[in-house]
């Protein structure tokens, strides 16, 4: 029973909703009540003119009176139609509950008065406000129409009479047939109210299960993102326990480096590399607890104004050594002029690492390194000839801890994949943008944009799945 009102209510509900206005759609109860009101004045038709045929074929002519009862019956199936046209659903269901009555005493009056096979239809106005009238002052005015209708029946009764159009006989037969027809016609507006109450029933049963879902995904990010503060704030906490054992590192190795004899070559190349890699491993520390300090919330920007074209020549001279090493060919295009008002030590470290980058992954090509304002902004860039990065890749580019199969694109930026990340989240934490093209076997070009008046504080973003702007690639 449950699966054939689960499957009768979808069907019907589609082939109703056509004539429903939008603006009765929002409220359940008014769309419930809209449906009711539809099915009946589509369904009900057919079996009041069930009643008036059988008149027929029971003795009645077709006389005056049987075809204003016929036209009135036929006469609801409009409703639904000045329902799409008007959206008047209240007075429609009003004048149409009027009509029913007018069709049951018009029937009982003409064929068998009091006692008339028509009179039981008389039970199915009540249950028809009920079904499509919810509101409490609707009701009230059905059951005015009711007794009035009573009243007005009573009294032609009084004053004229009923007419004898049928024989006795007739009228028990239309009276097995009339209130077979009612019967039906109350089971299925019950039936059709049990399938839109269960559908909603199964509606509101879904609901308060994706409600749980989601309290259950609400708790568990809030728990993640406990985790997550707890971590950072512990890394953050743990910078000396973690880099005072790798300086007293570097700094052997510096002395050893300094008292071993010129001739020994090997052991001078291992502890070069000895520290080189401390070098490297308390840079990529920094990297892991500075990037920790900000997803902690505990990176400030402390803004304060430069002479910007100064600031960056001074970059470009202090950066062209590392370009030349690989036999890259470097050219500046530096601003003649201009300011800007920003942390200094946040931007270096951020243009440090994409020339690095540069530097590193491009041999015997060239590099760009250029600056300019634009609408109130710096625009810095970046543009080598290097490997270049994979498209493949560039979904991750600025994610933490990201994973590649692909050796040359994995390194760029840094070995464990922090140096764009944390570059991408200090751009960011300045009130401006980092963005990334690139074409494998041509080029990369990284561009940083950033307010002359800078932020002097912010709440930095989460990292989005791919960078945000795609900038033409420029022809080193």
């Amino acid at each position: 029973m449950k699966i054939r009102l689960a499957n009768l209510a979808p069907r019907l509900n589609a082939a109703v909703d056509w004539f429903i206005p939008a603006g009765l759609k929002p409220s359940r109860d008014t769309l419930q009540g809209v449906r009711m009101f539809l099915f009946s004045h589509f369904f009900g038709p057919f079996l009041g003119n069930t009643v008036t045929l059988s008149m027929l074929y029971l003795g009645a002519e077709a006389d005056l009176s049987w075809w204003i009862l016929f036209l009135a019956v036929s006469g609801f199936w409009i409703y639904p139609i000045l329902l799409r046209l008007t959206g008047w659903y209240v007075p429609l269901a009003l004048i149409s509950i009027e009509e029913l009555l007018f069709c049951i005493f018009w029937g009982s009056y003409q064929y068998g008065g009091i006692n008339s096979p028509i009179m039981p239809w008389l039970v199915t106005v009540p249950l028809l406000a009920f079904f499509y009238l919810p509101e409490r002052s609707t009701r009230i005015i059905v059951a005015v129409q009711i007794v009035a209708n009573l009243l007005l029946f009573y009294g032609m009764y009084a004053m004229v009479g009923f007419n004898e159009t049928m024989s006795s006989d007739g009228l028990v037969s239309l009276g097995l047939i009339s209130t077979f027809c009612a019967s039906v016609y109350v089971s299925m507006m019950a039936l059709y109210f049990a399938s839109i109450v269960y559908s909603q029933g199964e509606l509101e049963q879904e609901i308060s299960q994706h409600k749980a879902t989601e309290q259950q995904l609400l708790d568990a990010t809030d728990q993640a993102q406990r985790a997550l503060l707890a971590k950072s704030v512990f890394l953050a906490k743990m910078s000396h326990e973690l880099k005072n054992p790798l300086n007293a590192i570097i700094g052997y190795s510096e002395l050893l480096i300094e008292e071993a004899d010129t001739a020994d070559s090997q052991k001078r190349k291992d502890l070069t590399s000895i520290e080189g890699a401390g070098h490297r491993l308390l840079g990529l520390i920094d990297n892991l607890l500075e990037l920790s300090k900000l997803e902690a919330g505990r990176v400030e920007v402390n803004a304060r104004d430069v002479d910007f074209a100064a600031w960056f020549e001074k970059l470009a001279a202090r950066a062209g050594p590392s370009i030349a090493a690989n036999r890259n060919e470097w050219i500046v295009q530096a601003p003649k002029e201009g300011r800007i008002v920003c942390d200094v030590q946040m931007l270096q470290r951020v243009l440090d690492g994409l020339l690095s980058n540069a530097a590193k992954y491009t041999r015997g090509g060239r590099v760009i390194f250029s600056a300019c304002m634009s609408d109130g902004c710096w625009i810095v860039s970046i543009v080598d000839t290097g490997a270049g990065i994979p498209q493949s890749r560039m979904a991750s580019l600025f994610e933490t801890f990201g994973s590649s199969e692909d050796e040359t694109s994995s390194r760029y930026g840094d070995e464990a994949g922090l140096g764009l990340p944390l570059a991408y989240r200090y751009c960011q934490l300045m009130g401006g943008t980092l963005s990334v093209y690139s074409e494998v076997g041509v080029g990369t070009r990284v561009t940083v944009t950033l307010p002359a008046q800078a932020r002097g504080a912010a709440k930095v973003l989460p990292a989005p799945a791919a960078p945000l702007i795609q900038i033409p690639m420029l022809t080193p």
